[in-house]
């Protein structure tokens, strides 16, 4: 069983995930609008990972004998600049789920309630993994400024990402 505060934060994470999602498909369709399918492909296949990450969370609170609560989702931003500005804005929403995560994990700890523990372990690792993919592209946006060739080769790179 969840504590109330666990299954509170919980429903607060299925709210956070489905934004991230939503926030990513803002981001396709600005990608989509500035004519870089690539970058858009890629941004579509973390709105559906994050989707899938609110999943992940109900289906917990249902197995752990609890009640989901949806929460509102918020309308997110339309336009959001170059590609070097997106993924400034991705890494740090990124670091903002961690940050979530982290919290989430320092209840189940203060709960003693290690099955918890044990299931937000690969959400863990999972923010590592996303944090690590937004930094590198953005990195790379850096080296490359506002080179148009360079864009559309990273482009083209990013819409291979299965």
């Amino acid at each position: 069983m969840l504590s109330k505060k666990m299954l509170d934060e919980m429903n607060i994470q299925i709210q956070e995930e489905l934004y991230s999602a939503y926030l990513y498909l803002s981001m396709v369709a600005h990608f989509e609008a500035a004519n870089l399918p690539g970058f858009a492909h890629w941004m579509r296949l973390q709105a559906e990972e994050e989707r899938e990450h609110a999943m992940k969370f109900f289906d917990q609170i249902i197995d752990r004998g609890g009640k989901v609560t949806l929460l509102a989702i918020d309308k997110p931003a339309a336009d959001f600049g170059t590609p070097l500005s997106v993924f400034e804005q991705t890494l740090a929403h990124e670091q903002h789920v961690t940050a979530r995560i982290h919290k989430l994990y320092d209840i189940a700890v203060a709960d003693k309630d290690y099955a918890s523990q044990v299931f937000l372990n690969w959400f863990v690792s999972e923010q590592v993994e996303e944090e690590k993919n937004a930094s590198g592209i953005l990195e790379t946006l850096k080296l490359i400024g506002e080179k148009s060739n360079a864009i559309y080769q990273l482009d083209h790179q990013l819409g291979k990402r299965e």
